[in-house]
């Protein structure tokens, strides 16, 4: 059965484009013009941030030296500085490509569909998150500690935007008001789950993905209607 979103297109293409600029936004990368072959400056990148990532994640960002990232990825310590600025740098890069990845919709670009019902939009939602952003969420969130300032104040505008964005999404559905204060909870705890329901499966191993992908959004899904209950009573 599907529910019957109450916002007309034009309300639709705006927030549309808000989601498409906010979506562009990425972390500053360092311009570095030492070498002029692109394809040796994709291929070396390439290197640098497989190894950093599979080290950050292993030791901590503080403790990976660029020594490691180069033992690691077999680049010259002498020649690492011609394709990244600095650990920071690589970070920026690995969120880029991996937590801001263009490619896994977020949940108010999803609920855009008004043919998806609440379970089937937190699936797809869920689902790509959780197979195609762990290793960006884990990065992320064990990183934050160490991020330049200007670098957490970049991904905390972004994770604000989306969760209010998905406010509005959510608030034609439930008959209230975007204003609503329970829906920025509720939109706070759709993108904790998206981020940290991978993260319990050592728990849950014997229970196959398909089960625990379906049940997690049936239970999103009606918590949501729960609050539209709520409200109409």
């Amino acid at each position: 059965m599907k529910d019957s979103p109450m916002h007309d297109t034009s309300t639709t293409a705006i927030r549309s484009d808000r989601l498409s600029a906010l979506r562009t936004q990425m972390l500053a990368e360092a311009e570095i013009t030492s070498v002029q072959n692109q394809s040796l400056i994709q291929s070396r990148r390439e290197q640098i941030c497989e190894a950093a990532l599979s080290l950050f994640l292993e030791k901590g960002f503080a403790a990976t030296t660029i020594r490691d990232i180069c033992a690691r990825s077999g680049v010259n310590q002498a020649s690492i500085y011609d394709y990244i600025a600095n650990k920071n740098d690589i970070l920026r890069r690995l969120l880029n490509q991996l937590w801001f990845r263009e490619d896994v919709s977020t949940l108010p670009i999803i609920l855009l569909d008004e043919n998806l019902s609440l379970e089937d939009a937190f699936e797809k939602y869920f689902r790509e998150s959780w197979s195609m952003k762990r290793d960006g969420t884990l990065l992320a969130y064990r990183c934050v500690p160490h991020m330049q300032a200007e670098d957490r104040r970049a991904l905390h505008a972004r994770e604000f935007a989306v969760m209010k964005d998905l406010a509005d999404q959510l608030a034609p559905r439930l008959g209230t008001h975007s204003d609503d204060q329970r829906l920025d909870i509720v939109a706070n705890l759709m993108v904790f789950l998206s981020a940290f329901g991978p993260m319990r499966d050592w728990l849950i191993r014997d229970i196959p993905d398909e089960v625990i992908l379906r049940t997690i959004s049936a239970g999103a899904a009606a918590m949501v209607r729960s609050l539209a209950d709520q409200t109409q009573t």
